[in-house]
């Protein structure tokens, strides 16, 4: 046996490569300088196992206990081993701890080339490892020392060892990682992240317990605590006044009702966790028990500040007394804004102000006051714990994080009235008026009321009574709904909704101050009711005008066009339905109609319910034709008006132009940019240009993301600036910018402006230089070049314009058979389809055979540098379903070698999205989302497969980025990724999709 190879072996005539095994299944071995090797047999290997000599395990019998495995040296070792990744061992006597890996050898008795070795075929199951699913693979290690003599091999999912180098053969390209063992999906890390979190917060889940526990042992859940039990631990001016000193902290204890218990511990939830990560367990107690006791005395002395002042507002609150821990929560929430990103900390700030500022505003109870005190003491706490630690000076906002707070001050004005109508007692000074803005239905007695007037008077009544019946109910929450749409205009810095909300704002003032003329009374409380009603439209205005300039981006000429004939023709429409049919049906109205009647009553159909007092006498709809009108013909204006109004805003302003687009060519094929640079000459792209127009950017933007299409291009020194360059350009309109599938250079950066970023593809560089398919780990790549010249198989270089019309027909063919076999649409984006082969500057290489039968086709983008090709892209790829199996690594072996002998540098064959070679040591939860996306989409689109099928070319891998300015806008970018892939996906085919999905 020796060290001889068996008869017919191709390969090294000796095998060294070895394994570590446990000692239980060894005897200590003789320790001898030169033990003889021994030849492997298959039945050594551990069976039942995958392995390197058998990917599918091995149908071998068990060794029983106390037999070993074979030990052995070989005499002379192979010019050039390699590791090949391994699979775990588990140790019987205890199976779920994991043993050392072989680098970790010389920390075992024996250390290298002792006790624990065994000898597995290194150069066995070469092709079939690579079509193990995902789920049989085993981590890859990294070997031990460079200078080892004897090499551990654990067995494991990709045999990368040649059976013999010649000088004549390239060095070998460093192997990718071996594909990570898949963790927990992300539907279960879903449920298990937010539980992990908790378990790092013992404070807060105390809290909370003992919060239910106390309301539960008290009987306080339901009702809140009793009247007894709340003048002891309530707090407020009654129990402050007669000595209670301790209620300030009793209130944490309790919760005044089951609603008010669930959304104290949603917020516990949410700022409990990470104020104990971000401040410890100790400062977190601190501040909420401080932050508790500070807000309730400073919200209850500003109550009776003003109801000694006078104060109709506060003294109607003045003998409440309120309870709950929120107060404190607030004033956490304020400390913890401080440890965050300025974006996020002034985000979190304006949430902590606007939502008790809003309660206090419109419900105006103590409890709500004392809210907003605790708001401002966590921010002025804040801001003494962070001084000297944290930058606190003012940080001007972008643009687009402008118009995102006065959006969200225009939703809480619109808002407000919404949340004070779910109070019966809501007292708040911005709640006189509401039901101007929000409707309310009448009561018993106001009917009663207006009927002792006139019987026109109850007439008017009960149709208004009959309204909040109907759909048209909607209508009563009419201005809510419109500052909600146009505060998605604002945000999104439209001048058309700036001036619409200036122009709301404004007629709303101008009607208060009309009801205050038509009151006829100076009385000091009517005075201060009109004062308090119009502070909110002339703060908003003032915040509007403040900031105007943010709001300067114009929706286009056609579509404010086609926007005005839209409401128009609808105003139109629905006023001549009005007067036309109700004259028709004249004696369906009290008193009959008449033409001017109808007229006059036009105001009330476009108008909430609440303003039909404010209007003149009109026709009263008693018949069932007469009430439909008064029920449809203003909701059905309001809903198309509404809704082409929120799809104008958010359209986005954006136009294509063939003059950027050729200038955008001309910078490209002069200066060049990455791998996937031509890309961004393809339908769809818009073009950004740096002010010297020296660096460009090709984007899409989809909803508001601004998506771009590659890295930056044009002069070197002017691409690294073009991301801040296009990042200012989206943040002035509104937009999120993504760089998407960007290299290593750009995401450094972006790295220096705070983005996020993270791996989405990687690319497979061929170099093109020293390029020969000599050596085992090209033997595909021969045998497919052999097969096809045996069957009389050229490959023909051809522009797809220039083939002959046969060619063409059979490449439709061949294209429009693989999307019919899929059943879901080519994805475009970075994957280009038939249109793009359509490029001059795109060369297609085509298998053809002796009947000019297409076998296969692939399609080669330039990668400019200097006006010249320097190396060239791989995008189209597909094969005939009959035809002559290795095509494609036939064609791409074919113009590697015709691009060498052109001179060209590289070869690319792209980047499959979703799929890499290895895995980052701690990958974030988004990384471990795209990961578990690209193994559910492997069955349908096969990202995956293609990456292992381009391993077979040796090629260098280089990853691929995603770099994003906010996590908080990922949600929206995982959308516009999409929608970019799959722009025209049916509902057929989406549902199509989820089934192959789920099978």
């Amino acid at each position: 046996m020796g060290g001889r190879a068996p008869p017919g072996r191709q390969g090294p005539g000796l095998l060294v490569d070895r394994r570590r095994l446990h000692g239980r299944y060894l005897r200590p071995p003789a320790r001898r300088q030169r033990p003889r090797g021994l030849r492997l047999l298959p039945r050594h290997v551990r069976p039942g196992r995958a392995h390197p000599g058998h990917p599918d395990g091995d149908r071998q019998r068990r060794l029983r206990r106390g037999q070993r495995r074979v030990r052995g040296r070989q005499p002379h070792a192979p010019a050039d081993p390699q590791e090949v990744p391994g699979h775990r061992r588990r140790d019987r006597r205890r199976p779920h701890r994991r043993l050392l890996p072989p680098a970790a050898g010389e920390d075992l008795p024996g250390g290298p080339g002792g006790r624990h070795e065994g000898q597995v075929r290194p150069d066995a199951g070469r092709t079939r490892l690579g079509d193990l699913p995902a789920r049989h693979r085993r981590p890859a290690a990294l070997a031990g020392p460079a200078d080892r003599a004897d090499p551990v091999i654990r067995l494991g999912a990709a045999p990368v060892v040649p059976a013999q180098r010649t000088a004549a053969d390239p060095a070998p390209a460093a192997a990718p990682a071996a594909a990570p063992e898949p963790g927990p999906e992300p539907g279960r890390r879903v449920l298990t992240g937010p539980a992990a979190r908790l378990r790092a917060a013992p404070l807060t889940l105390t809290l909370l317990a003992v919060l239910w526990a106390v309301g539960g042992a008290t009987g306080s859940l339901a009702h809140g605590p009793s009247r007894g039990l709340l003048a002891q631990a309530g707090v407020g001016l009654p129990t402050l006044a007669e000595g209670r000193w301790w209620t300030p902290f009793t209130s944490l204890l309790w919760c005044s009702g089951l609603a008010s218990y669930v959304s104290t511990s949603l917020l516990l939830l949410l700022v409990g966790p990470a104020a104990e990560n971000r401040l410890g367990r100790r400062r977190t107690l601190l501040v909420l028990v401080g932050g508790q006791l500070a807000g309730t005395l400073l919200g209850t002395a500003l109550v009776a500040a003003g109801s000694r002042a006078g104060e109709h507002w506060t003294h109607s609150v003045a003998d409440q007394t309120a309870i709950g821990p929120i107060v404190g929560l607030f004033a956490l929430a304020g400390v913890l804004g401080y440890r965050l990103t300025v974006l996020w900390r002034r985000r979190l700030h304006l949430l902590v102000v606007l939502v008790p500022l809003v309660m206090t505003l419109y419900v105006g109870h103590l409890q709500s006051v004392q809210r907003f005190a605790g708001a401002l003491v966590g921010l002025g706490a804040g801001a003494l714990l962070a001084r000297g630690r944290w930058q606190l000076g003012p940080h001007r906002a972008s643009h687009n994080e402008t118009r995102v707070l006065v959006a969200l001050c225009l939703v809480a004005a619109a808002l407000g009235p919404l949340i004070a109508s779910l109070y019966d007692n809501a007292a708040g000074p911005f709640n006189t008026f509401s039901e101007l803005y929000f409707s309310q239905r009448l009561t018993p007695d106001e009917v009663a009321d207006f009927c002792a007037l006139s019987a026109h008077e109850c007439a008017r009544a009960h149709a208004v009574e009959r309204i909040f019946d109907t759909p048209a109910r909607l209508m009563a929450a009419l201005f809510p709904a419109l500052l909600l749409v146009l505060a998605e205009g604002l945000r999104r810095g439209l001048r058309l909704a700036w001036r619409i909300t200036v122009a709301t704002e404004l007629l709303w003032a101008a009607l208060l101050v009309w009801l205050f003329t038509e009151t006829g009374t100076g009385s000091g409380d009517v005075v201060q009711y009109f004062v308090e009603a119009l502070l909110l439209p002339l703060l908003t205005t003032g915040l509007l005008l403040t900031t105007r300039q943010r709001f300067g981006l114009r929706l286009p000429g056609a579509l404010h066009g086609r926007l005005a004939a839209l409401l128009g023709g609808a105003v139109l429409a629905a006023s001549a339905a009005y007067a036309g049919l109700g004259l028709l049906a004249s004696g369906q109205f009290e008193p009959g109609a008449t033409f001017r009647g109808l007229v006059s009553g036009l105001p009330a159909q476009f108008l909430p319910p609440a303003y039909n007092d404010l209007l003149p006498d009109y026709p009263i709809a008693v018949g069932p034709l007469a009430r439909l009108l008064e029920t449809y013909c203003g909701l059905v204006f309001w809903v198309v008006a509404l809704t082409a109004l929120l799809v104008a805003f958010r359209r986005p302003a954006v136009h294509a132009d063939a003059a950027d687009a050729a200038r955008a060519r001309a910078l490209l094929t002069a200066h060049g940019g990455g791998t996937l640079s031509f890309i961004t000459t393809w339908d769809g792209n818009h073009y950004w240009f740096d002010e010297e127009g020296r660096a460009a950017v090709a984007y899409r933007v989809l909803s508001t993301v601004a998506l771009t299409t590659g890295d930056p291009f044009g002069e070197p020194e002017a691409r690294r600036r073009a991301v801040a360059g296009f990042a200012r350009y989206c943040d002035a309109r509104g937009w999120t910018p993504c760089f998407y599938s960007v290299t290593p250079e750009t995401m450094a950066e972006a790295g220096q402006l705070g983005w996020r970023s993270l791996q989405v593809a990687e690319d497979t560089v061929v170099a093109l230089p020293g390029l020969a398919f000599t050596g085992r780990k090209w033997q595909d790549i021969r045998t497919a070049l052999n097969k096809a010249g045996k069957q009389g198989i050229t490959a023909e270089w051809w522009a797809y314009r220039d083939a002959p019309l046969a060619l063409r027909d059979q490449i439709r063919s061949i294209s429009e058979e693989w999307v019919s076999e899929k059943g879901l649409p080519e994805m475009g984006f970075t994957l280009g389809g038939l249109e793009e082969l359509d490029d001059p500057a795109v060369r297609l290489l085509i298998a053809v055979d002796g009947d000019r039968t297409v076998h296969g086709l692939t399609s080669w983008m330039p990668v400019y540098e200097n006006g010249a090709p320097v190396g060239w892209t791989l995008d189209f790829m597909r094969r005939r379903s009959d035809g002559f199996r290795g095509v494609t690594e036939f064609l791409i072996a074919s113009a590697a070698l015709g691009f060498k002998e052109e001179g060209a540098r590289f070869l690319s064959l792209s980047g499959a999205p979703l799929a890499r070679s290895g895995q980052d040591a701690a990958p974030t939860g988004m990384q471990r989302m795209l990961d578990w996306m690209g193994r559910v989409l492997e069955p349908v689109y096969g990202f995956r497969s293609l990456l292992a099928f381009k391993a077979k070319f040796q090629p260098e891998y280089r990853p691929m980025f995603m770099a994003y300015p906010d996590p908080a806008a990922l949600p929206s970018i995982t959308r516009a990724i999409g929608k970019a892939y799959l722009p025209h996906l049916t509902a057929a085919q989406g549902v199509r999709l989820m089934r192959r999905l789920s099978s």
